[in-house]
């Protein structure tokens, strides 16, 4: 597990946890927009982390909008009813959209770097995009009628 990236290692970590400590109120774990959101949040702690103590406060902020986003997810698929998990999932796609706004800017004072931004904006999409479709797929349950309020597994 030496050459794994960090990111790597810690899902093949979370994929451990998920196995030894299993419960209903878990399962978001094995979600893959849940695992990437975490993925954007650690990346984002790490670029805007070393930032100046006169951006600490835009650092601190921006970092706080990336975690928001695994937070809301997970706190809607805990909630275990479809209506609060949606609103939690829109929730976490607001979060995305203003994390988005932050590293922007960010970028256009000059205050990454190409590369750094680049990154971001990677993870960013893909866990938009992945977002969408997962709101979509339960919005399509929901309308179905093809959801079950319980925690039977």
């Amino acid at each position: 597990m030496g050459s794994l990236h960090p990111i790597e290692k810690y899902r093949h970590l979370c994929d451990k946890q998920v196995m030894d400590r299993k419960n209903i109120n878990r399962g978001f774990k094995k979600l893959r927009v849940w695992q990437d959101a975490v993925s954007l949040y650690i990346i984002a702690s790490k670029i805007l982390s070393t930032f100046p103590f006169e951006f600490k406060k835009v650092a601190a902020n921006s970092i706080d909008a990336a975690h928001s986003v695994s937070r809301n997810i997970s706190e809607g698929y805990c909630r275990r009813s479809l209506k609060e998990y949606l609103n939690h999932l829109n929730i976490a796609l607001g979060s995305c959209g203003e994390f988005h706004s932050c590293y922007e800017s960010i970028k256009q004072a000059d205050q990454i770097t190409d590369e750094e931004y680049e990154q971001l904006d990677q993870l960013h999409y893909k866990v938009e995009n992945e977002l969408l479709k997962l709101i979509e797929s339960l919005q399509k349950k929901q309308k179905n009628d093809r959801w079950e309020d319980s925690f039977k597994s």
